[in-house]
């Protein structure tokens, strides 16, 4: 077979100018690096969010907010693939191996990935939003050598399985966060796809109760599926005040936001117990306003955040693959990459999906 000169791709050119190109050029192959032929990649709410031309990715016009992003790149972190070449020095992995990789591309230099946390690597280089790592959506996706955490794939893991894996290992990482335990009664705003992951994971802490709150009744119904003990819509009713009636007036141990709406921050630190734990995920589209005094004089909390998934792959793969986090449902809508605007439009959440995906022949 010979090395592929170009591909189809989705093609980011600017915040304004995003492009399904079909002679896009493959990327050369280092002596390190491993080609993939693309499977199957996730749409993620960042994908949407840089697509809308968000500041945190494209920069702010008062240069308050830098520009992250190098264009041209091709979008997509949720990607996996089967390797289709190898560089010269390349020897754990040949052609035929399915694979995924983490989000970040770790340099090895700075002193987060010296010290194990490679995940907050000072250069921050990803997937998906970079010149030099083109993400998955494209039929092609070039590993760099010495810059990738690989991850090896079984054979009888489903199209819908191998999407979940990188939304679920971010879950991971973000309930691990929490530290929750037997006796805590655990909230999870917002039930899309990163909080059903979630949801599926914390059912596995055997928490006290584990409630779930989110607008849309269809995502609620899955909720309850995959393991909350109670689904409420703060819509239709006054949640922090059911939370305070189920807890003696005190209020949960732990409220974990994955909506990314600045509304649920503030009814999060209004229901959640002094010393409680509050657990930060989401990427917003507009500033959180919050009276900081209830984190310190009034409760005394724990606020923590969460960023991507550090050695959370492997596990998540072996239990998604052997039933314990549950993924059924949650790849509801699957698309060509041609059609890459309509799947865009879907990943909003606008027609009550949770995870939309590319497939690739």
């Amino acid at each position: 077979m010979e090395y592929p000169k170009t591909m189809k791709a989705l093609v980011a050119y600017s915040r304004t100018d995003y492009r399904y190109v079909e002679d896009f050029p493959v990327p050369e192959l280092g002596p390190d690096d491993i080609l993939i032929k693309t499977e199957g990649c996730g749409v993620c709410a960042g994908d949407v969010k840089c697509h809308h031309g968000a500041d945190m990715f494209w920069g702010s016009e008062d240069g308050v907010q830098p520009s992250w992003v190098q264009p041209p790149f091709v979008p997509g972190h949720e990607f996996y693939g089967r390797v289709a070449f190898v560089g010269e020095n390349v020897t754990e992995y040949k052609p035929g191996d399915r694979i995924c990789a983490d989000q970040i591309a770790p340099c090895g230099k700075c002193k987060f990935c010296k010290t194990g946390r490679y995940w907050m690597c000072q250069p921050h280089e990803m997937y998906g939003f970079f010149n030099e790592f083109c993400g998955g959506m494209a039929e092609y996706v070039r590993l760099k050598g010495g810059r990738s955490v690989i991850h090896r794939i079984p054979e009888d893991m489903t199209f819908e399985q191998c999407i979940c894996i990188e939304p679920y290992g971010c879950s991971k990482h973000c309930v691990d966060r929490a530290q929750i335990d037997a006796e805590d009664v655990v909230v999870i705003a917002g039930a899309g796809t990163l909080g059903l992951g979630m949801i599926t994971y914390a059912r596995t802490r055997n928490p006290k109760c584990l409630i779930v709150l989110d607008m849309q009744d269809n995502r609620l119904e899955k909720a309850k599926e995959f393991g909350a003990d109670l689904v409420w819509n703060p819509g239709k009713m006054d949640v922090v005040q059911a939370i305070m009636d189920l807890t003696d007036g005190y209020g949960c141990d732990t409220y974990i936001e994955a909506t990314g709406h600045p509304s649920s921050v503030t009814q999060g630190m209004q229901m959640i117990r002094k010393l409680g734990r509050f657990v930060e995920f989401s990427v917003f589209s507009a500033p959180a306003t919050l009276d900081w005094s209830i984190i310190g004089d009034r409760k005394e909390l724990d606020v923590l955040g969460s960023h991507l998934s550090p050695y959370c792959f492997p596990y998540v793969i072996e239990n998604i693959r052997n039933g314990k986090l549950k993924t059924d449902g949650v790849v509801s809508r699957i698309f060509d990459l041609k059609d890459w605007e309509t799947a865009f439009e879907y990943a909003e959440g606008r027609h009550g999906d949770f995870k939309v995906a590319f497939k690739f022949d």
